[in-house]
């Protein structure tokens, strides 16, 4: 793959920087392993056609977490965007907190940076998706046992993953139980958890993260879908079937939170499950940003295409919020039929971001006077 080749050009003297080529390491990472955990800083629902947040936080040294054989401590900044598209009502909501540990309180001690990041996309209104973001907190974090900090990350990884499952199936069974959502109200769900350097992302429907490591795409989420194979053998597998397209011929995905008139009361496995997709990886410096879109963005442009515009606009302007609104408009031109939100994470600060792009001296015009031009000329036809 070849890095964007667009150049920003903001001195006048002549720089020279030598870039690394920059690719990630994937083999200290299970392919199939990524958590998610849900917290809700809250990003009011839509309202009006179009709302951005952008949030950052303090960086703190995360060695206290890690172990000796990766040092990487990944400085965090997020922005987001949302638009209602052309549909008449926005059911997206999403969630971004740079700073878990000061959201959460002193009690719990995780190491920093930590941070959380969610989409909800809701389907038969809005409601499913506003509670999941205005209870992600007590779902995810307070009903929720979490496990502490460990010697080992192995240990800590598999009970964050583990508590995060069961919070997925908190906040479905949540749902079920609040008197304001229908049962015919559902979410997708898909969240994002940095803890130290580790990223943790967990999904249920079909929303998306795609992982930018040093310009190429790295998917950290399975779509859940009719058309996908494998929902497909486990649907069957469950006495469900597809038509035209559809799960039980009513529902475009295979996993959500609610939907409860599809679902056995008593719990038991049924075609439409809440249980999340988890994967994580190890983050290191070849990690740019990661990207969490609601299916509106992935209907109209491929995980590569998303990460070659973000990686243009960050260039441009060095702004998180400016590359999840870049994603949308894009979105909006391609003439997506859904609801929007993007938010994107970047693992690298504002100064390093600019020292990765080399710089040229811009150009200068000088005019001469008529005489110096004829001197000038007889200089250079040898006269």
């Amino acid at each position: 793959m070849v890095a964007e080749a667009k150049i920003i050009c903001e001195q006048s003297t002549s720089l020279s920087v030598s870039i690394r080529p920059d690719f990630f390491d994937l083999s200290t990472a299970s392919s199939k392993t990524l958590v998610d955990i849900c917290a809700s800083e809250s990003v009011s629902v839509e309202l009006t056609r179009s709302e951005s947040v952008v949030r950052c936080s303090t960086i703190i040294d995360a060695s206290s977490f890690e172990s000796g054989a990766s040092k990487y401590v990944p400085s965090i900044r997020s922005g987001s965007h949302t638009d209602i598209g052309p549909r008449h009502r926005n059911e997206d909501e999403h969630i971004c907190v740079d700073d878990l540990s000061a959201q959460l309180g002193s009690h719990y001690m995780w190491p920093l940076p930590s941070s959380f990041y969610a989409v909800f996309d809701g389907h038969g209104g809005s409601e499913a998706a506003a509670y999941v973001k205005n209870n992600a907190m007590r779902l995810f974090f307070e009903d929720t046992p979490l496990p502490q900090v460990y010697d080992n990350d192995d240990k800590l990884l598999e009970d964050l993953r583990n508590s995060h499952q069961k919070a997925f199936s908190l906040a479905d069974q949540s749902l079920a139980d609040e008197c304001t959502v229908c049962d015919f109200c559902g979410t997708t769900a898909l969240t994002a958890l940095v803890f130290g350097n580790h990223l943790l992302v967990a999904n249920a429907g079909d929303s998306r993260a795609v992982l930018c490591r040093k310009g190429v795409a790295v998917p950290m989420s399975e779509d859940h879908r009719p058309s996908c194979l494998p929902e497909q053998m486990r649907v069957k597998r469950l006495g469900g079937y597809i038509e035209d397209g559809y799960l039980n011929g009513e529902l475009a995905v295979t996993r959500a939170l609610g939907d409860w008139y599809m679902k056995s009361p008593s719990g038991c496995p049924a075609p439409l499950t809440a249980e999340p997709d988890v994967q994580q990886t190890l983050l290191t410096e070849d990690d740019e940003f990661l990207i969490l879109g609601c299916d509106g963005i992935w209907d109209v442009m491929s995980n590569q295409e998303a990460v070659r515009l973000v990686r243009s606009t960050l260039r441009q302007h060095d702004d998180p919020q400016e590359c999840a609104k870049a994603l949308v408009d894009q979105a909006l031109r391609l003439n997506t039929s859904d609801n929007l939100t993007a938010i994107v994470i970047c693992f690298t600060s504002p100064v390093k971001q600019r020292e990765s792009v080399p710089q040229r001296p811009k150009s200068r015009c000088f005019s001469l006077s008529e005489d110096a031009r004829i001197r000038l000329m007889s200089l250079l036809q040898g006269n």
